[in-house]
Formats: C-alpha cells, structure tokens, sequence
C-alpha cells in the first residue's frame, strides 16, 4: 500500500509540474499581432488595446475591413458601450484568459460590438440588404468607423423613428433583457415581475418589455433614478437607499436580478412557489476577479433540482430575429433606448470608465463622426 501511495503521488506531482509548464509556456507564448503588422493600404479608425488594462486603449489606424460574398459593410456612426466590454479589457474574471481570451495578453486586439450605421457595400450573396440601408445590431470591432457583420446574423434594418445613437444601444442590453423575460422568465400577463437595477442598461429595457407583456413591474433602483424608472412604465418602485425589496411582504413571479447584491436565499423568499429567478451574467468589477459570477452560477445550478422554484443565469443569444422583434417594439413607442451620456470614438476609455463607476443611467453611447 505504501508503495502504491508512493508511486500515487509521483504521478501526481509529475502532473501538476507539467501543467504549470504548459501553463508558464502558454502564457509567455500568449500574444497579439500588434507592431507586428504592415501600415495599412486602406486605413480606418478604430480603438485597439495590445496589452491588459484601461491605460492601453488607443485610437489607431487599422485596415479598412472588405465584406465576403455573405457580408456587408457598414459606415459605423454610433456604437455603445458594455460590461461585456470591460471585461475583455481587464481580462477578468481571469478564468476568461485561460478559455482564449488569452492568458498574457489580448488575442483579440479590436473591441466594441453595439453598432447603428449605414450600409455602404454588400457582398454578392445578400438579398435582405443594400448600400444606403440604415441598419443596426452587433458585430465584434464595432469601436471603429466600418465594420462587416454577415447579413444573417446580429443585424436588422434600424427603425426610421429612431436616431443612430439610440439604435445603436439595443443590442446586448435589448436582447439580453428580451430573452430573459421572454424566454427564461416566460413571462405572463398579470404576472408580478421584479427587476433588481431597473435604471442600467439592461434594467431601462426589462421595465418597458416587461410591461409591453402585461405584467406588473416593480422596478429597484437608486433615489436620483426614481423618476426615471417611473417614467419608463414601472407599477411600483423600490428606493434600494430607504427600503431593502428582499424584507418586504410582496411575493413575484419572475426576478430578473442585474446586480446580484442579494443571496439566493433571500430572493427566493421573495419569489412565489413555482417563481423564476434569472440572474444576467455579466458581473461587475467588483466581483471575484478570479471567477467572476460563475461562483454564484454554480450554486445557483446546485440548488435548483432541489427547489420548485428554476433558478438560472443567461447570457444573450445575439440574432436578427430578436433585433427585429425589439426592432418593432420600438418603432410602435412601447420600448424606448434611455441614453445618458455619449462620447466620440476618442474618448472610449473615458466612456468605459464611466460605466465602470456603475451609476450609469440607461446605456452610454460613442458617437463616430
């Protein structure tokens, strides 16, 4: 036995010696292309970053980006800005490094992915678009004057009644609070919806398309954002400053929680018997900068087997149909984009500071000239 608890432990250590070899070798070998390549022949603007780290964003001149046979390529005039966005930038939760991000420095070295702009070319196979088409969604690299999304995927023809900058917010906030009142929350008329940070990006939406489904929303928000949350069609507000909603006496249908500030425990007594809860998985940059949410995503999958109540994250599925539906929402004023500050392409790295500081109201948009 001692010999083979012996022989055990060699292995063992003979393991974890080679993983951290390949782990110090990947992460030395871990690059990106930048310096590396030839001045580009048909030059654009864009903001690139080569190492980790809000500091190392910079507006640079790139190749101008030429559409295959199923693309198209769109004059960018607005984009807006994400979590989603940060996170790429700090390279965090770190667990994000070691799935391809890359472990010492950025493989992807373009950021941005809302855009609204105008179609300037297609390629030979797209029939659902032409130049002079204003349009709208989501395509990685959209911090930057043209970008080149396939023509079936995140893009859809942008509402005449919206600006550039108002379309050009929809895309993961949008679709992200769609599909997680719709289909995770598979919310009801009459239902009885609460929305933990209903005055951020993905908050400003869920209050309007939950109401547009016939619930009763109750939206959670600071004082200063009262007003702007009532506006947006909440039945009832919880000041978060004055009133903690997980102590009250209301029970609710569906939570959609955007800032996990609670424990599950405390928002499922909060939550009828067979209730939904549905937290975003976007995190914030407070969170563990080693895992991020995902310590919360996993209990939140060890605990609901056992509970009546589902329990689940989403993360949004960025596709043309739900552009369209948000699309038509909007064209028909029952979802309107809340924008609180906009920036020029330039001024990224202020923008994303701004959002970072977490008091956004609404969306912040970058404005391309």
């Amino acid at each position: 036995m001692k010999r083979v608890l012996k022989w055990l432990f060699r292995i063992v250590l003979v393991l974890l010696v080679l993983a951290f070899l390949f782990v110090f070798v990947a992460y030395w070998r871990s690059t990106n292309d930048c310096g590396k390549t030839a001045a580009p022949t048909n030059p654009m603007k864009a903001i690139v970053y080569c190492d980790y780290g809000l500091t190392n964003l910079k507006l640079a001149n790139v190749e101008k980006p030429t559409p295959n046979d199923d693309q198209i390529l769109v004059r960018v005039r607005a984009a807006s800005v994400n979590p989603y966005d940060w996170h790429f930038i700090e390279g965090t939760p770190y667990i994000m490094r070691a799935m391809g991000v890359g472990l010492r420095k950025p493989k992807d070295t373009r950021l941005g992915v809302d855009f609204a702009g105008t179609v300037e070319a297609v390629g030979k196979n797209v029939t659902q678009f032409k130049p002079g088409d204003d349009v709208f969604g989501g395509r990685g690299g959209a911090f930057a004057e043209y970008v080149c999304p396939r023509a079936n995927r995140a893009v859809a023809l942008k509402p005449a009644s919206l600006t550039f900058e108002q379309a050009a917010s929809v895309n993961i906030a949008g679709i992200t609070a769609l599909q997680a009142l719709r289909d995770k929350g598979q919310i009801q008329p009459g239902q009885k919806v609460l929305i933990n940070g209903a005055s951020g990006g993905v908050g400003t939406f869920a209050v309007q398309i939950a109401k547009s489904f016939g619930a009763d929303v109750t939206g959670v928000c600071s004082t200063r954002n009262v007003d702007l949350v009532r506006s947006l069609g909440a039945d009832h507000i919880i000041d978060y400053t004055k009133e903690d909603f997980a102590k009250g006496d209301q029970r609710y249908d569906v939570i959609l929680d955007n800032v996990p500030n609670h424990s599950l425990s405390e928002c499922r007594r909060i939550l009828n018997p067979n209730g939904k809860y549905v937290m975003i998985g976007g995190g914030g940059p407070n969170d563990n900068r080693w895992i991020g949410p995902f310590g919360r995503v996993i209990h939140t999958m060890v605990l609901s087997p056992f509970v009546s109540q589902k329990m689940g994250m989403m993360m949004a599925d960025a596709n043309q149909k739900d552009l369209t539906v948000l699309g038509d929402l909007m064209q028909s004023g029952k979802v309107k984009p809340v924008i609180d500050r906009t920036y020029k392409l330039s001024e990224v790295p202020a923008a994303i500071a701004y959002l970072e500081e977490g008091h956004a109201r609404g969306k912040v948009v970058i404005t391309v000239e």
